[in-house]
């Protein structure tokens, strides 16, 4: 029976892998991909320079490979009220190696002053799409009792084209209002069509909410120096197409230190995944701004694949943020930003 089983998971991550087509993946520690997030995100930190790198591992005892990078760099321009990015996104998807690369330019707007900034961006890229058809398993490849056949050769002809070039554009808007923060973005507005055989298949646009609050637990807190404990509570809600989820939890920030608890939904509403965080920022305080954070996270899959099979999910994460020598923006605000909530 064991030797049986084995076949059918390989099936299951093929299914679900090509299930899943058209469906953007998310990031567990969204607060670690800020851009991806939001482009509305860009250039709101708390330096002049930022850099910021992700890796998500999904499903690691499925034989098939889902990962997902993320690497970003903005800055932060206070000349202009705002600031400019680039993003570099990665997709790998299942057995057929179904492969995303899209590389973007991003770009936000700020106004507001101490207790409130409103921040409008824009993002505009090209993604390449490609598959190795030859790894597809198709129906007359499976044996009903036995499930795959080795060796086996189908007679389904695929499509020529196994590459695919599209334009993609994005848009989004940001406000903290003391100790509130609110997102909204839109992914995808042009609905580009990434098929592969000539049969019209748009990406459906994927739209994102985020809402955090922040608790001081400390009874003398400052906007000047934030440095005190403090409870943030998050949901983020996700939707594309007829999928949608929420990501709802909170982190508990002191100083250098940032733990949280995340529970995730499924897109049929059910449960997905409890999240556990761990994140640590280091060199945090320094007069030039400089701060490291390394994150880590590991997803416990809730839902009918259950964990025993999936092994869950792990993501890691770095980031680096700085001034430039003899900035300008040095302690330029007091009041909350977006930074502040996670």
């Amino acid at each position: 029976m064991r030797g049986r089983k084995r076949p059918i998971i390989v099936l299951l991550i093929m299914l679900v892998s090509l299930g899943a087509l058209g469906q953007d993946h998310i990031y567990s520690q969204f607060f670690n991909a800020p851009i991806y997030l939001n482009p509305s995100l860009t250039g709101q930190f708390e330096g002049d320079i930022r850099m910021n790198l992700i890796y998500r591992n999904q499903w690691t005892g499925l034989s098939g490979d889902l990962s997902y990078i993320t690497a970003s760099a903005d800055l932060n321009i206070s000349k202009f009220a705002g600031g400019v990015g680039l993003m570099f996104t990665r997709s790998s998807e299942g057995t057929a190696y179904l492969v995303k690369n899209n590389a973007a330019a991003t770009y936000s707007y700020s106004v507001g002053g101490d207790d409130f900034v409103a921040s409008f961006g824009i993002q505009a890229g090209f993604t390449n799409r490609q598959i190795d058809w030859s790894k597809l398993v198709f129906a007359d490849q499976i044996d009903m009792r036995l499930g795959y056949i080795p060796g086996s050769v189908s007679a389904a002809q695929p499509p020529d084209q196994d590459s695919k070039f599209f334009f993609d554009a994005a848009a989004g808007t940001n406000i903290v209002f003391r100790n509130l923060m609110v997102g909204l973005a839109v992914h995808h507005i042009n609905k580009p069509d990434e098929s592969f055989s000539g049969t019209v298949a748009k990406l459906p646009m994927r739209i994102t909410a985020n809402a955090s609050y922040k608790i001081p637990l400390s009874p003398y807190y400052d906007y000047n120096q934030d440095e005190g404990a403090s409870l943030i509570p998050s949901v983020v809600y996700y939707k594309q197409a007829s999928s949608s989820s929420i990501s709802a939890g909170a982190q508990f920030k002191y100083r250098g230190l940032n733990t949280g608890l995340w529970y995730r939904s499924a897109s049929q509403g059910g449960p997905d995944a409890i999240v556990v965080s761990l994140i640590f920022d280091l060199f945090k305080g320094n007069r030039n701004g400089e701060k490291l954070r390394l994150g880590i996270s590991h997803d416990a899959t809730t839902s009918k694949i259950n964990y025993t099979n999936t092994s869950g999910t792990t993501e890691a994460s770095i980031g680096y943020e700085k001034y430039f020598p003899n900035s300008s923006g040095y302690n330029k605000f007091n009041g909350l930003r977006c930074y502040d909530f996670y």
